[in-house]
C-alpha cells in the first residue's frame, strides 16, 4: 500500500535557486531598472574640507574609490594629483601650463600655456561631453575653483561622484577623486580610459618625467 502523507508531515525543502552572479544579473535585468532605482544617497563628506591644510575626502576601505589626498604608499586608493606650473603674476597674471592625470599619468596640452579658467573649461567640457560605458554625466557643482561630476548608469542609477578641486597657491595642482556610491570594487577603469583620450584628441600629451 502507498503511503501517504497525512497534515503536519513535513515536505523536503526545494533546491535553491542558481544563483545568478551580480555582474550578468544587472546585465539582464534592464526592465527592473525603472522599477529600482540605486542612485545612493550623495555623501556628506564631499567637497573641499577645511583641514590643514585643506583637501578633498579621503577614500573608504573599500576598492571603489581613488583620490590625489591619499597616503602615496596607499596604491589602492592613491593617484597623483594634476600639477598646473605657477606662473608669478608680475611675469604673466593667471597663467598656467596644464599638465594633467587620468588613469594614473600626467598630461599637458600640446599648444602650451593656458588660464586656470580655460583649464577649466576645457576639463569641464572632456567630463560632461563624454559618456563611458553609456554612463550619463551630469554637473552638478561648480565654484571658481571645484566642480562635481555625477556619473549615472543607464542600468538601477548607479551613481560616481568625481570631484575635482584647484587649491590656492604656488603649487598650482589639481586635487581629483572618484568614488561609486555603491558596491566594493571600482569599475572606472573604462571611465578613466575615456575622459584619457577625450583630453588626448584635444591636444593632450604625457608629461615628461624629466
Amino acid at each position: 500500500m502507498a503511503a501517504w502523507c497525512v497534515v503536519g508531515c513535513s515536505l523536503p525543502s526545494p533546491p535553491p535557486a542558481p544563483r545568478i552572479a551580480r555582474r550578468a544579473f544587472v546585465l539582464r535585468s534592464s526592465a527592473l531598472a525603472a522599477i529600482f532605482h540605486f542612485s545612493g544617497t550623495k555623501p556628506r563628506y564631499l567637497g573641499v574640507h577645511n583641514t590643514s591644510p585643506p583637501s578633498l575626502a579621503l577614500c573608504p576601505a573599500t576598492n571603489n574609490c581613488v583620490s590625489t589626498c591619499e597616503d602615496i604608499t596607499d596604491s589602492n586608493h592613491y593617484a597623483p594629483p594634476w600639477s598646473l606650473p605657477f606662473f608669478p603674476p608680475t611675469t604673466r597674471p593667471n597663467m598656467y601650463y596644464m599638465l594633467v592625470l587620468i588613469n594614473f599619468r600626467n598630461y599637458n596640452p600640446k599648444d602650451g600655456r593656458i588660464t586656470k579658467h580655460e583649464a577649466m573649461n576645457q576639463l569641464i567640457q572632456v567630463v560632461t561631453q563624454t559618456k563611458p560605458d553609456n554612463f550619463t554625466p551630469r554637473l552638478v557643482e561648480k565654484t571658481d575653483d571645484y566642480v562635481r561630476v555625477e556619473y549615472e548608469s543607464p542600468i538601477f542609477g548607479f551613481v560616481d561622484d568625481v570631484e575635482f578641486w584647484f587649491p590656492p597657491g604656488n603649487k598650482s595642482i589639481v586635487q581629483y577623486r572618484s568614488a561609486s556610491r555603491s558596491g566594493f570594487i571600482d569599475f572606472n577603469a573604462n571611465k578613466k580610459r575615456a575622459l584619457r583620450l577625450a583630453l588626448e584628441n584635444k591636444g593632450w600629451a604625457s608629461e615628461s618625467p624629466i
